[in-house]
């Protein structure tokens, strides 16, 4: 009976949690960042301003949005699943596709993304993307690395991991289009793959 209780509690706490992030996100994404209040997230979700601030403070809420969201991504994945031999063409475009999720989930709002980018760079608030969540999808590329035949499969996913992120990060500030983005990501798989490939 104990238990159960704790359980109902728990429940009751992600299902709130859930209501939070939900509602912070339309807001930010219908409003923007800078138009959504507190108080405003508090009136769509049906709940107090308190339990928001439970939950966290706008960046914390964008923050867990994106974290999310991301993580939400990997778990549909299936991690450390071998995969057969993959010709150089194969690997470009397996790599490429592991991140277009991502790509288009952070252009589908510019502002969104700036934001976002602004949170992390205030250093306020730590996110799940660039710790256990960057370890998997390092992982992700390591796996097609290896699939290709290349001689040091985790030097070369982590080389890409910051290209990617580096990327990323340009295009929200937009110091480059997403057309040079993605041209920059393909040469870069292209160059990683073209150095250390032995087939």
């Amino acid at each position: 009976m104990f238990s159960e209780r704790v359980h109902s509690r728990a429940d009751a706490k992600r299902e709130t949690r859930s209501k939070v992030l939900a509602a912070a996100d339309a807001l930010f994404r219908s409003d923007g960042f800078a138009g959504t209040t507190i108080r405003r997230i508090a009136a769509e979700a049906g709940v107090s301003v308190g339990t928001v601030m439970a939950v966290g403070d706008k960046d914390a809420l964008l923050i867990a949005i994106v974290d999310e969201w991301i993580a939400a991504v990997h778990a549909e994945r299936s991690p450390g699943e071998p995969l057969p031999a993959l010709s150089v063409d194969e690997a470009v475009g397996r790599l490429v596709g592991t991140v277009a999720p991502f790509v288009t989930y952070f252009n589908d709002d510019g502002d969104l993304s700036r934001e976002y980018a602004a949170v992390l760079a205030r250093g306020g608030h730590r996110s799940r993307t660039f710790g256990d969540l960057a370890g998997e999808l390092r992982e992700d590329f390591a796996r097609i690395f290896r699939a290709a035949g290349h001689r040091d499969p985790d030097a070369a996913a982590r080389t890409l991991y910051f290209v990617y992120i580096g990327l990323l990060f340009t295009t929200s500030g937009d110091a480059i289009t997403r057309q040079q983005a993605a041209a920059g990501l393909v040469e870069a798989v292209e160059q990683i793959l073209g150095e250390g490939v032995t087939r």
